[in-house]
């Protein structure tokens, strides 16, 4: 038997507004032995998890609404102690809504294992999970307050609101397999054979009242006329497979697969597949002509796989049924003095989307040297990933609906994996060093996009992550040096109003105009490819090391090349953004200024060109703006000591251990400095606008009795 438990209580970041998280788990397994030959296991796993915060920071948006976008200029406080509402609207909103989550999970698994023959293994496992997610939100109404301390309605969360919803899931999942062992002098044989499904079910119901009354704000403490809705989901799967295995005298190494699966998500007869897969391997090592050679190499093995994969995970549960959109009393006229409901004309279909496929091919070799001290492995990988759920085709405008999606990209990903590790000791010291480094990109085999329009970013031979992008001249010091320029070449197209501070771009394809010709691959007018936002070289390196009860662990990891343009006011700044959306960090105060007596400075030089709220014409994607996303972080150091048994065991423990941990404690980068190298592309906000990465120090003590 075996019982875990564990609790985790975290406060949040926020001064203002009540913000926590707290989890629960439990774990149990028993283990019973019902016959020599039969054992019966049961694993059972529960876990919740309870989360609060105020509601305007739900959608990731904190750092950008609340923080970022307050003015250095806003008062936090009016004299008379209350929040200050002219534009700073933060502390309100942190006290004036709430949002709290509630998410229980309960895993169970219950396990036979048969071993009626020798060599024969029977397993029978059935694993059911239940989940339920509670939502509990609302908003109050928020008060300003006049000179003479009265309480007015800002208009903040008008009308108050409460809203409750609750989801239900189910999760089956039997798996039947055996395997038989046998050996004939030095061959040896493993066959399997399983039945495996999965049935998912899920239900949700929500509702929503305006116009809190008092008291706690429930829906039976509002007025308004309730808003409802709820829908029942599900999607099912089953799969036969069988392995084969054969090794002769640990020297030649084979190993078969073929699975047969079926997905409810497509129509019956684009339903099942066939998925297989081989593998070889050949341990020189083991050969009679290597024995000379062991004591120096004491591993070597040359490896080669190929296989074919299905993803049946589309974006719809149900995409080859049409829908139809229905409205609840929105239409745009009165039958009877009310709206009526609507319903609108479905989107298209496919009738002939089905699995994604993927077939891959892989040849290595893994090798250990000097009494296994040094050991590391290398593969190179091709996988082919075709019938990919692909963005809508191009179909002529005259179709007067949306494209609907099929399966219509083939890629190909090429890459390689390296791992290289040393282990030695010394008297009582031990010390080891392991690198990862990989690397991979992708090229776009067929897509029906036959003029190449740069916006899919998906052709014949494209390049998967290309960025497209103007050549910057430069910034323009003076008006006579930008009026020189736009007498080369006209940028009307990307602006107007062009002055000293503004970008000069270059005319690559020599007609007098800076544009983007047809927005295609064979005429993208003065833009080419100016980087690839694909993380390239990704590396971890770890180094451990202890000593009489010490131990220390170093863990870097990053990424060698990455290219990425930046987008938006947390990039920008002041330029281009509009008064609204502006924000200012200290790395936008280096932009242009012209005028020597200018408070700040006069700034020539600048990096950035002159403020400006409107137009894009500055923040076009370019070169002078393309950051350089390598970076290398520490991302962890542990240093503990372990106290010897012999003073332990004094007092009943077996194993006692006192650490400290460090986390995210430096990155060496040239990315801006407006964000982190580590997180572009994340959250839904887009750049910058996302919960940043913590510098985290722990203090731990691990007890074993």
């Amino acid at each position: 038997y075996y019982f875990s438990a564990n609790y985790l209580g975290q406060d949040g970041i926020l001064k203002h507004g009540d913000e926590y998280k707290k989890r629960y788990n439990v774990m149990g397994k028993i283990e019973m032995g019902l016959t020599k030959w039969a054992t019966l296991t049961y694993t059972s796993r529960w876990g919740r998890t309870d989360f609060k915060n105020p509601t305007e920071i739900e959608d990731g948006g904190l750092f950008y609404h609340q923080v970022m976008r307050q003015w250095p200029i806003m008062p936090v406080y009016d004299p008379n102690g209350h929040p200050a509402m002219s534009g700073n609207v933060s502390l309100a909103y942190l006290d004036g809504a709430s949002i709290e989550r509630s998410n229980d999970q309960l895993s169970q698994q219950f396990a036979l294992r048969l071993t009626p023959l020798k060599g024969l293994v029977i397993n029978a496992e059935m694993n059911y999970r239940t989940n339920t997610n509670n939502v509990h939100e609302y908003a109050q109404t928020v008060y300003e307050y006049k000179a003479d301390n009265t309480p007015i309605n800002s208009g903040h969360f008008n009308p108050t609101y409460v809203y409750e919803s609750s989801l239900k899931s189910n999760y089956f999942n039997p798996n039947v397999f055996a395997e038989y062992s046998f050996d004939v002098k030095e061959h040896n044989f493993k066959v399997m054979a399983g039945y495996q499904s999965e049935w998912f079910r899920n239900g949700n119901l929500y509702g929503q009242k305006n116009n809190i009354l008092a008291g706690l704000p429930t829906l039976n403490t509002t007025t308004d006329e309730p808003k409802t809705g709820g829908a029942y989901n599900s999607w099912s799967t089953m799969g036969v497979f069988g392995r084969l295995n054969y090794d002769y005298d640990g020297r030649y190494l084979v190993e078969a697969n073929i699975r047969y699966d079926g997905s409810s998500r497509f129509l019956r007869n684009n339903r099942w597949n066939w998925f297989p897969s081989f593998s070889l391997g050949w341990n020189i090592a083991r050969e009679k002509f290597w024995e000379n050679l062991v004591d120096v190499v004491n591993t070597l093995k040359l490896r080669g796989s190929w296989g074919l994969l299905g993803n049946q995970n589309t974006d719809s549960w149900y995409p080859f049924y049409p829908t139809v959109g229905l409205g609840f009393k929105n239409g745009g006229w009165l039958v009877n003095g009310q709206k009526p409901n609507t319903a609108s004309q479905p989107s298209l279909v496919s009738s002939t989307l089905t699995w994604e496929k993927s077939r891959t091919w892989e040849v290595g070799f893994d090798f250990g040297m000097l009494n296994n001290r040094l050991t590391g492995s290398f593969g190179y990988f091709q996988r082919k990933t075709y019938d990919m759920v692909g963005p809508a085709p191009e179909l002529p405008a005259i179709l007067g609906t949306g494209v609907p999606k099929v399966n219509n990209l083939d890629m190909t990903s090429k890459g390689w994996d390296l791992q290289i590790s040393w282990r030695d000791r010394i008297n009582d010291f031990n010390y080891g060093i392991t690198l990862n480094l990989s690397d991979n990109f992708v090229t776009i085999d067929k897509y029906p996009n036959p003029s190449k329009n740069i916006g899919t970013g998906y052709w014949e031979g494209s390049r998967l992550g290309d960025i497209w992008g103007y050549t910057t001249v430069g910034i323009a010091k003076t008006q006579a040096e930008m009026d020189a320029h736009l007498a080369k070449v006209s940028q009307s197209a990307l602006g107007s109003g062009w002055t000293a501070g503004d970008i000069m771009y270059a005319d690559l394809d020599g007609d007098g105009k800076i544009n983007t010709g047809t927005n295609t691959a064979d005429n993208p007018g003065d833009r080419r490819v100016i980087g690839n936002t694909t993380p390239r070289y990704n590396f971890g390196l770890n180094l451990d090391a202890s000593w009489k009860g010490f131990d220390l662990k170093i863990f870097f990891q990053g990424t060698m090349k990455r290219d990425y343009m930046p987008s938006g006011p947390v990039f920008w700044g002041g330029i281009g953004q509009g008064k609204w959306q502006a924000i200012g960090l200290k790395e936008h105060l280096d932009y242009f200024r012209p005028d020597a007596n200018d408070p700040l400075g006069q700034n020539l030089d600048a990096y950035y060109p002159a403020a400006n709220w409107g137009g894009g014409r500055n923040t076009q994607t370019q070169t002078r703006y393309l950051q350089n996303a390598a970076y290398c972080r520490l991302k962890n150091v542990t240093l503990g000591y372990t106290v010897p048994k012999n003073v332990t065991r004094k007092f009943f423990c077996e194993n006692l251990r006192v650490f400290v941990s460090g986390e995210n404690l430096l990155t060496f980068t040239s990315f801006s400095g407006t964000s982190d190298p580590e997180l572009v592309g994340v959250g839904q906000w887009g750049y910058g606008k996302t919960y940043p990465l913590s510098r985290t120090y722990s203090l731990g003590l691990n007890v074993t009795f």
